[in-house]
């Protein structure tokens, strides 16, 4: 019998090819529309931020982004100083340098001394870590009590989603002012410009500015004498702007040469109404709200209850604003990188005078619910649109080829080698040991998974002050003005005026301190390392 041999056919499929994936990012400014304020209430802010987690996944620390807030500049008679950059910029976010980072924002105070050339975030907390070089990390002094500041940041409760966190900054007269700084005919200023937060489990003054450290800028270079903060009023009229540096993208081209992007889930907090709220109660003050009635009771004269609302004065939102976020890879040049459509899919909206907020076209958006609230995320697929102008403008999944391998892209947290811990000065003559703690040590583990070592010690004899240019009769007689904070200013009363929308955002339980039994008065809690809880594997 004669055997055919089968021919064998090998057929070939030509799969299409995948389009190189380019890492890129999303940047720029939710521009926030607020009206004017009368130029005399120029001796601090306050207001309320919503807190959330803007990104579902927390992304490496190259993310550094802030939620809604402000910059406080130095006020002044016409023109300000040319070349000559100094504010107080902090608020909640997430920064390149936080070390213990979540899917939750923390919040820093961000003072800013001349041109960046020191700041300082928080109690041991600032520019750099090297403490022979200190750049700002003894510019701020704790003043209350019952609330740990941790040096990465001051934690908020996990899962905060859409609360209020209310927060400002008003002088206080601790000190006087002076003629001579650092030894040289420079002087100081009089102000300390100080935290107050209204939060669910902590409301009152937290933490202040030392005016040395704005006027060592001077010390310095005699040429900034008389124009920064320990002396100045603040500009009551400033900008309310979201901060984005860095949202993590990617980007490809389509097999018909089309650009396409998609970003990180991102997303913002929704009420029942499905809109969002960011910013509430925008308040600026005049020196007669809390200054005056201070003063004179240092003084002697009675103590004072709160602020002066009387001298008060709340801006009002219009429902305009806009967004400069742009796409692009690392490699695109400044002047080719392009906006997104954002009033696409998003609305300014301003649901009271007070409150500004966003509505979100349902089309182009998507709710996520969580656990505690619901939020929105805005849409992740982008394609790059040359006329009639040239932007991003939204695509949905099934426009976008399979054959740019987005929708296979993961953004996921990177492994990331743990930076180490913070840690302060432990030499026998360094200011954290001489004079030294009066009990400690102690430790807090906050829900970032990092375990702060603290120690209590007199208010007078804090790092913060004894790196102040500040006398011992000097630093006694602060002394003697905070021990009556202490004993009238307790951390259940009203300080901030409450929101009128919303709930308030709560403080880790962790960092809300009891003062060991015979230091409640007159002594503050001071973190002197921060580390993992649990090593790094």
């Amino acid at each position: 019998m004669k055997f055919i041999a089968p021919v064998l056919t090998l057929l070939t499929f030509a799969l299409p090819a995948v389009a190189e994936v380019k890492k890129g990012e999303m940047a720029g400014y939710l521009l926030i529309a607020v009206d004017k304020v009368p130029e005399e209430f120029n001796a601090g802010f306050s207001l309320y931020a919503a807190a959330y987690p803007l990104l579902e996944k927390y992304p490496g620390n190259r993310f550094q982004t802030g939620l809604a807030g402000t910059w406080m500049f130095a006020q002044f008679e016409g023109k300000a100083p040319e070349k000559m950059y100094s504010d107080i910029e902090g608020g909640l976010g997430w920064w390149r340098d936080t070390r213990f980072a979540t899917e939750t924002p923390k919040f820093i105070m961000g003072g800013v001394a001349v041109n960046f050339s020191q700041w300082a975030n928080g109690p041991g907390a600032g520019k750099g870590r090297d403490w022979d070089k200190p750049q700002g990390k003894y510019g701020i002094a704790q003043l209350s009590p019952w609330v740990l500041w941790p040096p990465d940041g001051l934690n908020l409760k996990q899962g905060t989603s859409g609360e209020l966190f209310g927060y400002g900054y008003l002088p206080l007269p601790l000190t006087e002012a002076k003629p001579t700084t650092g030894g040289k005919p420079v002087p100081t200023g009089d102000q300390s410009w100080t935290l107050f937060l209204n939060t669910k489990n902590f409301k009152g003054p937290l933490c202040f500015f030392t005016p040395y450290f704005w006027s060592q800028s001077a010390e310095q270079n005699p040429a900034y004498a008389g124009l920064l903060l320990d002396s100045r009023p603040s500009n009551p009229n400033k900008a309310f702007q979201m901060e984005t540096q860095y949202v993590p993208a990617a980007l490809a081209t389509g097999e018909q040469g089309e650009t396409f992007a998609r970003i990180a889930p991102t997303s913002f907090p929704i009420g029942p109404d499905g809109n969002t709220v960011v910013l509430h109660r925008l308040t600026s003050y005049k020196k007669s709200a809390l200054w005056d009635g201070v003063q004179a009771w240092f003084a002697g004269g009675p103590a004072v209850n709160g602020l002066n609302q009387a001298a008060s004065h709340v801006q009002t939102f219009r429902p305009a604003g806009g967004s400069t976020w742009k796409i692009y890879d690392d490699k695109t040049p400044k002047e080719q990188k392009q906006t997104m459509d954002w009033k696409s899919f998003a609305t300014p909206i301003a649901p009271d005078p007070t409150t500004y907020g966003y509505k979100w076209n349902e089309e182009l958006t998507r709710k996520a619910p969580t656990p505690n609230a619901s939020r929105v995320v805005l849409p992740e697929y982008f394609k790059l649109q040359d006329a009639p102008k040239k932007q991003w403008v939204v695509a949905k999944p099934a426009e976008v080829p399979a054959a740019t391998g987005l929708a296979e892209f993961k953004f996921e947290r990177p492994k990331e080698q743990s930076e180490g811990a913070y840690v302060t000065p432990e030499t026998p003559e360094s200011s954290f040991k001489k004079p030294g703690p009066v009990a400690g040590p102690f430790k807090a583990y906050p829900g970032d998974g990092s375990v702060v070592t603290y120690y209590w010690y007199r208010f007078a004899d804090q790092p913060a002050l004894l790196n102040a240019d500040l006398t011992k009769a000097e630093r006694e007689a602060m002394q003697l003005k905070v021990e009556k904070i202490h004993r009238a200013w307790t951390k259940e009363r009203e300080y901030l005026a409450p929101p009128t929308i919303g709930t308030l955002a709560e403080l880790d339980a962790a960092l809300i301190m009891t003062p060991p039994k015979g230091f409640e008065i007159g002594y503050v809690p001071i973190a002197t390392r921060q580390e993992l809880a649990t090593p790094a594997k």
